[in-house]
């Protein structure tokens, strides 16, 4: 007798393949890896909940129905099948009906492979609905997958965070859909405890606007408010929970696929630091291991969040600290465009030395200074701090380049501390373009000429200072000077190696990309400043930098074609010498090498008179006239002119206005003021005179 009943469909005896697995609701695939295509039956369609023309034919196409963090946890099985050798493969994942409602679904699948090479070339399988499965959806072996990944997660989160250093280190971690995706979250948010504000900072994979305000207050009807006021979790299971409980937020979640959340307070040494929100798209079941891994996972995340606080707390305060040390503002220097930049190291509460200065001098001069205190303590920026102050002074006194730096050096050595700096000085000449360096083992300067050209200049240096000298009692100041001409136009940069070191390189790979961007960037020296700051980038966060950019203001002119003008001070045996090696070089530059000498003579026999003939300073000055000549003036203080007269064979003096006559071609005396002015000219070869 026929006990089915009438309601039951005719089967044949025994039941085909196809039709068992019909009633059992499972389906097939055939996927071809090599042209990505992929069939599925449709008893699979079904399961899927999926209409023959919604599927695309591909893998891409199954996206609409699976769980957000299902697609990357299926191919990592997949893939991690086919690099073993595997020939099986199966996982369960959650899928999401037509009407919304979350089933569990098993895949299987069987992969074939090239007998002569093993590529895995297709996959043939099942996919059935798992609803049925003993005591609960998946089966156990679900629930054990869906533990260890969730463990694994918050393992790798914490892994991952206890490198960060900063808030923005912290938000990036959470951002990172590799990091938290895996909880089937599709959105994260961080929010950090301000006072009585709730500030949030991160939100990361709805790819829209974060579903809150940036700033709540912490008594405020938000779940995030609420979390860090009671610190207690919050759960909000449904999309009707939202509406009841947080009206004010529930404009911002109802056009967005969020049907459930979590809130979790963030906790360290027993105050809240921040909370972190977790937004689904199913329903809130939270089952109590789930609620376990996310409270742990809470606290990992809170431990960190208080670190890259108080990193943070200590860096700005160190940063203020360096900071206040340095000049609080940059005077204009008529003449002069001056841009300064400092940028702290990345290193928690340590503090550098390095700093820079610029001082006023009068009369068109200018002093720049450039420095760097070993060491990166509170001792590196007080020592900095002192030695600034006193090498100011000693400029601002009037001391030379040379003995301003020494007595600095000497200052450092009675401080008793065991620190020493490396420093570069240089004083400008406005009026001149005259520069005169002084280094105390520090990197040399680099100048941009206003055609264009980048070079170091190489500046005669002494040793870093603090350290014992070497010269001889009497012998010099142990800082010779270096001195150059800068032209309108040009452009001198100082900086400490912050700027030019980089981490893993050659030692010169930092100053060759720092000369390439002095050449290539903006003639401006503030934007000029900008891109060398972007140059270090994270490559060199580990020391801080300093930099000062002089641009001499005015046209460039040709190379050689400025005017030169020396002061002379009465008792400076160097000051002659000095002068000489700049007119010689002038006078070279100028194309008339040949008459080299004459000019240089002619020079050295008025600027002879002006020192033993006079009781004041002078000037001694050099151009390229207009009419193609070099024309040399000597200025002085004395109203008593000069005059020409014969010397006798055994005279000592007398001859000095003689030998200009005979080796300029023209010369003569101009009353100025208070003084006067004694000239000469001479004709440039090739040049119309």
């Amino acid at each position: 007798m026929d006990q089915r009943g009438s309601t039951t469909p005719e089967v044949d005896w025994p039941a085909r393949p196809d039709t068992s697995l019909a009633l059992n609701r499972m389906g097939t695939f055939d996927w071809d890896l090599d042209s990505g295509q992929m069939h599925l039956d449709p008893t699979a369609l079904e399961v899927l909940d999926l209409r023959p023309d919604e599927f695309t034919g591909t893998p891409a196409g199954l996206r609409i129905r699976l769980v957000s963090g299902e697609e990357p946890r299926i191919d990592a099985r997949v893939a991690q099948a086919m690099k073993d050798g595997r020939s099986h493969y199966g996982a369960y994942f959650r899928s999401r009906r037509r009407d919304g409602t979350l089933g569990w679904t098993h895949i299987q699948g069987h992969i074939l492979r090239d007998p002569h090479d093993g590529r895995p070339y297709r996959v043939i399988g099942i996919l059935r609905d798992a609803a049925h499965d003993p005591v609960e959806p998946g089966a156990a072996g679900e629930r054990n997958e869906g533990r260890l990944r969730m463990t694994g997660v918050v393992e790798r989160t914490t892994a991952i965070l206890a490198h960060a250093r900063t808030v923005n280190d912290v938000t990036d971690v959470l951002k990172d859909p590799e990091a938290l995706g895996h909880l089937g979250a599709v959105s994260v948010m961080l929010g950090v405890v301000d006072g009585a504000r709730v500030h949030l900072v991160a939100e990361g994979q709805l790819g829209s606007y974060v579903p809150e305000i940036e700033y709540t207050r912490v008594d405020a009807r938000f779940p995030m408010s609420e979390a860090v006021r009671t610190l207690q979790t919050v759960y909000v299971a449904s999309r009707e929970e939202f509406q009841r409980r947080y009206p004010q937020l529930w404009p911002y979640i109802e056009p967005l696929d969020v049907r459930s959340g979590v809130y979790l307070p963030l906790i360290a040494q027993g105050r809240p630091v921040g909370a972190l929100g977790l937004l689904y798209s199913r329903d809130g079941d939270f089952t109590t291991e789930e609620r376990n891994v996310l409270v742990a996972l809470g606290s990992g995340i809170a431990q960190s969040l208080q670190r890259a606080i108080l990193f943070e707390q200590e860096h700005d305060l160190a940063e203020g600290l360096q900071r206040a040390m340095l000049p609080r503002r940059i005077p204009e220097v008529p003449g002069a465009l001056i841009a300064v930049r400092y940028r702290a190291a990345r290193m928690g509460r340590d503090i550098g030395g390095d700093w820079y200065d610029v001082i006023p001098l009068g009369e068109g001069r200018v002093g720049v200074v450039i420095g760097d205190v070993e060491g990166h303590d509170t001792d590196a920026a007080a020592v900095m701090g002192q030695l600034r102050i006193v090498l100011r002074a000693y400029i601002a006194e009037g001391h030379t380049p040379g003995t301003a730096m020494a007595r600095a050096s000497t200052f450092l050595r009675e401080l008793a501390t065991e620190r020493f700096a490396t420093c570069t000085y240089g004083e400008v000449d406005l009026n001149t373009g005259m520069l005169h360096l002084v280094r105390a083992g520090h990197l040399d300067p680099i100048v941009r000429r206003g055609d264009g050209s980048c070079h170091r200049i190489q500046v005669a240096g002494g040793l870093p200072l603090g350290l014992p000298a070497h010269d001889p009692p009497g012998t010099g100041t142990g800082y010779p000077v270096t001195s150059v001409e800068l032209h309108p136009g040009d452009t001198l940069l100082l900086c400490t190696d912050g700027l030019t070191d980089r981490r893993g390189d050659r030692a010169d790979s930092g100053m060759r990309e720092v000369m390439d961007g002095v050449r290539d960037g903006p003639v401006d020296v503030e934007r000029l400043a900008d891109v060398l700051c972007d140059l270090v980038g994270d490559a060199g966060g580990g020391d801080d930098m300093a930099l000062l950019l002089l641009r001499r203001r005015g046209t460039p002119a040709p190379r050689g074609g400025g005017p030169l003008r020396h002061e002379l001070a009465p008792g400076d045996p160097d000051g002659p010498a000095l002068a000489r090696h700049l007119i010689r070089a002038a006078v070279a530059a100028w194309g008339a090498r040949e008459r080299a000498d004459e000019v240089e003579l002619a020079a050295d026999e008025l600027m002879t008179n002006v020192l033993v003939h006079t009781d004041g300073a002078g000037h001694v000055s050099l151009r390229l006239t207009a009419e193609g000549r070099i024309r040399i003036e000597v200025e002085d203080s004395s109203s008593a002119l000069p005059h020409r007269r014969e010397a006798g064979d055994w005279a000592v003096s007398g001859r000095g206005l003689l030998l200009v006559d005979r080796l300029a071609d023209d010369w003569g005396v101009e009353p100025r003021g208070g003084g006067k002015c004694v000239w000469c000219e001479f004709i440039v070869p090739g040049r119309p005179g």
